[in-house]
């Protein structure tokens, strides 16, 4: 295990270093006030937001497909460390969670390829998709915005997001004229890992060119957890010793991060043109073994432009391109293991056409060209040449107050495995997923209305399920992929019932979604003679997943609002009637908001049921009661300034989430207090 001063000495490549910069943040909050300051809204008002998963730019109100969006002050209060943990608890959303410092979002009951993670409309290349234990290379200190699109976003964002879509949005190309500047700076400390982090950023224009800059910090130490890391049942199962992942301490969980950005752009009456570069450096405890850390680099810079009021057919463009240039290296008591290294390009061009016999819609190409490479003694898959590309349509037809929506996707995906010392024998698949969409949203008066979608959707196998061949010992298993397998077919349905009366809301929905051929890592029951790992291998399986989501907001009176939430997936191997593996539980939660002047007040309670439709082999999961409760203050100054403190966990309750793959070593942090500050200017 490394100590905070073995940290603080740990090999962090990038513009900062190791210098904490949360100090230095502190002042920021005391800047001055500019001429052409205006309030900045605080919070998000979602029904009036153009999201990810319409082109179009309607508001969320006005979506077929299911979506939440958060921003403003609201997600500044739920920002986590990792992007999984800030959206866990959204319905219908749950994480990865290995251990504090990796979690990918798990979106009704599946993870991974199925899930997209995007920033700024444009995916993110990194190998938190490969191994749990990797983390997403975006972190939330600097993001503006999240959507979160459920259920599949195939057609606009790629053939994977049979899950959905995370669309992190950082305003790090400007795409509005400013004249002036505006910003925005925050500090924390505190929490279950003793964080320490801060976060600024700038935007400087002159009513043609803006500038922007964002710089950021994370420092935590090991993470307190109530009691022991590992589980009673695993204990009692195999004989693990309850202390010998921590107690009271989660071993080797620490971790130290920044990164920061230049941006410029051009603005003018009918659109923008921009280029921005972001540099984020992240060195982290892997839980799953206390002398191996991952030290991470990744560089991105993209480009970004749109013309607006056209003439002709078409009335806007809009151009999308991101090079990225990331690599992580997994120490071993401080020395070098193995290399993890994803080089590419992925962008987009958009058209939207003029309203053609009723229908307003846009026509997109979409393209991804990327090289991975795993080197070292624990590299369990090939190096790899990924090439995608894909047209697609998306249209919307208005029938008074309702409207229907099509949309399609054709696509092209080649994966190249190359030889090397240790994968003698290159290898190529091609695949042609095509996806399809029809929805429609009916107004059944000015306070009910219902959406519903019909899709089918394919999804080329990942590089991962192709040609894996190695030790996997973030998940504890020789994993064997499967050159045979053909594209990922499913056919879903999905359904909301939504009501809306001055500050009311409740969304009730419902979905099923049917793999003809399901691609699942499954224990093969034998163990390899080698490693002594359980062998899994890559399969395809017939598989069902369907589930219930429940979303409500409720004003009491001018100070209280009540909000509810719910979900619940179900999800089999239809082929045997076996329950899949890592499927999040029964959730049910609420929470009462309180605001007076420039006082709010929350608290909030999460339960989760105990799992017990669990697949071969895996462990049940206890239920628990997450209650958290937070208290902010708006100072009365010209410049807008919150202090908060947030308490988590007041039950200390022992909170393993059913879908990590390390539920039973690495439960989630103890009881705690954080405190930070907030300033928009």
């Amino acid at each position: 295990m490394m100590n905070n001063k073995r940290l603080m000495n740990a090999p962090v490549r990038g513009v900062f270093k190791h210098k904490p910069v949360w100090l230095a943040l502190m002042a920021a909050l005391s800047l001055p006030v500019a001429n052409v300051w205006a309030e900045p809204s605080s919070t998000l008002d979602i029904d009036n937001v153009p999201v990810t998963g319409n082109p179009l730019g309607v508001s969320s109100d006005d979506m077929v497909v299911p979506v939440s969006v958060l921003g403003g002050r609201e997600l500044s209060l739920r920002r986590q460390s990792t992007l999984g943990e800030t959206l866990n608890g959204i319905p219908g959303v749950t994480a990865t969670q290995f251990g504090p410092n990796a979690s990918r979002p798990v979106i009704r009951g599946l993870d991974a390829e199925r899930v997209r993670i995007m920033q700024n409309g444009v995916g993110v290349l990194d190998a938190s998709s490969l191994s749990f234990d990797h983390a997403v290379a975006i972190d939330p200190l600097i993001i503006e915005q999240i959507d979160v699109v459920r259920g599949p976003a195939a057609l606009l964002y790629g053939g994977s997001a049979m899950g959905g879509v995370v669309n992190a949005i950082d305003h790090r190309i400007p795409k509005e004229s400013l004249d002036g500047y505006t910003g925005r700076a925050e500090t924390r400390f505190g929490g279950p890992e003793n964080t320490r982090n801060g976060a600024a950023v700038v935007d400087v224009g002159n009513g043609t060119f803006a500038i922007h800059a964002d710089i950021f910090s994370r420092e935590t130490s090991n993470l307190s957890i109530p009691g022991y890391a590992v589980s009673k049942r695993k204990s009692q199962a195999d004989g693990t010793p309850r202390d010998s992942k921590g107690d009271g301490k989660q071993n080797n969980s620490d971790a130290l991060s920044n990164g920061g950005a230049l941006g410029a752009a051009w603005t003018f009456d009918k659109g923008y043109l921009g280029l921005s570069y972001a540099s984020t450096n992240n060195n982290y405890g892997t839980v799953a073994e206390d002398d191996v850390r991952i030290d991470m680099e990744n560089k991105r810079t993209e480009l970004a432009g749109e013309i607006r009021d056209l003439k002709g057919p078409l009335q806007k463009i809009k151009l999308r391109m991101a090079h990225t240039d990331y690599q992580h290296v997994e120490l071993e008591n401080g020395d070098p293991s193995t290399t993890f290294k994803n080089r590419g390009m992925q962008g987009s061009l958009e058209a939207t056409h003029v309203p053609l016999a009723g229908l307003n819609g846009v026509l997109g190409y979409q393209f991804q060209n990327t090289r991975f490479q795993a080197l070292g003694e624990e590299a369990f898959v090939p190096s790899v040449t990924t090439q995608d590309q894909g047209l697609y349509v998306y249209e919307e037809y208005a029938i008074d107050k309702h409207k229907i929506t099509f949309g399609g996707r054709l696509g092209e995906t080649t994966v190249d495995a190359h030889a090397d010392d240790k994968f003698t024998q290159a290898n190529n698949s091609r695949f042609n997923p095509n996806s399809f969409a029809l929805g429609g949203l009916y107004n059944i008066n000015d306070n009910w209305s219902v959406t519903s979608n019909l899709s089918h959707n394919e999804r080329a196998p990942s590089y991962f399920e192709l040609y894996a061949n190695g030790e996997h010992v973030a998940t504890g298993q020789f994993e064997v992929g499967n050159q045979n397998l053909n594209k990922e077919v499913s056919n879903g349905v999905d359904a909301q019932l939504k009501w809306k009366s001055g500050g009311h809301s409740l969304t009730l929905g419902a979905y099923a979604t049917r793999f003809q051929n399901f691609i699942g890592l499954f224990n093969s029951g034998t163990t390899d003679a080698v490693s002594g790992l359980p062998i899994a291998n890559f399969q395809a399986v017939p598989a069902l997943f369907k589930g219930l989501e429940m979303e409500g907001k409720f004003a009491l009176n001018d100070e209280w609002v009540l909000k509810l939430r719910g979900d619940y997936v179900h999800a089999k191997d239809t082929r045997n009637n076996d329950y899949l593996p890592r499927i999040s539980p029964l959730r049910i939660g609420g929470g009462l908001d309180y605001r007076l002047g420039g006082w709010n007040a929350r608290v909030d309670v999460l339960h989760a049921f105990k799992q017990n439709d669990v697949a071969s082999e895996e462990l049940k999961t206890n239920a628990y009661t997450n209650l958290s409760a937070l208290l902010a203050y708006k100072l009365p100054t010209r410049v807008h300034v919150e202090l908060f403190a947030k308490a988590n966990n007041l039950l200390n309750e022992e909170i393993r989430e059913h879908a990590s793959f390390l539920k039973d070593i690495s439960p989630a942090g103890a009881r705690s207090i954080l405190v930070g500050a907030r300033a928009d200017f």
